[in-house]
């Protein structure tokens, strides 16, 4: 054995600069197209971001292909100030983005919905797989839909964010600010004045609305 590590040594040293010359080409091409891919998104996803009306936008992300809507997410997160990679289904509970920022680790699931609702069953799933993984991170649970009432419920108490269609047009708005870009933080929830149950915003028909989290007992609402 050891004669034929001689012999291949011996046969390989005068051309081992080759080898490095071909490594670092491959590595040089990874790096290459890694950046045309992400220009390319940033063009395609930018026509995406003219669209002036919020109900156009949204209508146009629930539209994408899922594949097309978790590399929005993606990029969306790289222009607020995170670094992201794609992970599909390299987690259990359907991550689909990891970013990170300031040391800090979060975990996205994106759910690209049209009409359908995103159920508390969907929202306990991800936390459950995520559970060991948030002590120093925290996970973001995005739709182009609504969660249901039950689902943001569960996620009050949880190091979860819930962002439902309109919040992603917040967030998307802010990233077209290249000068004002803020941290996402989870703000506290604001308390209903009749029963101290955490006021939730929702959408009806008449407008956005906060709702108490204790409804139907509690019936309090207030304008936004």
């Amino acid at each position: 054995m050891e004669d034929l590590i001689k012999i291949f040594w011996v046969s390989f040293k005068p051309f081992w600069w080759i080898f490095l010359l071909i490594i670092l080409g491959y590595l040089a091409l990874e790096f290459i197209f890694a950046l045309i891919h992400r220009r390319q998104d940033d063009k395609r996803y930018s026509s995406i971001e003219e669209i002036h009306s919020d109900r156009a936008l949204l209508n146009k992300l629930r539209h994408l292909r899922p594949s097309e809507f978790e590399d929005y997410i993606a990029s969306l997160f790289n222009k607020l100030g995170f670094s992201t990679e794609l992970v599909g289904g390299s987690y259990d509970g359907g991550v689909d983005v990891i970013a990170v920022k300031d040391g800090v680790k979060y975990y996205i699931q994106c759910k690209k919905f049209i009409t359908s609702q995103v159920s508390v069953g969907d929202v306990r799933d991800f936390y459950g797989a995520l559970v060991d993984h948030l002590a120093n991170g925290k996970g973001y649970f995005i739709t182009t839909n609504k969660f249901t009432l039950e689902a943001e419920r569960f996620a009050e108490d949880k190091p979860i964010e819930l962002i439902d269609g309109y919040r992603l047009i917040e967030y998307i708005r802010l990233s077209e600010n290249k000068n004002d870009i803020a941290p996402i933080k989870k703000e506290e929830p604001k308390k209903c004045p009749q029963c101290g149950g955490n006021l939730i915003e929702r959408s009806g028909k008449f407008g956005k609305f906060f709702g108490c989290s204790n409804y139907p007992k509690c019936k309090f609402t207030k304008k936004v």
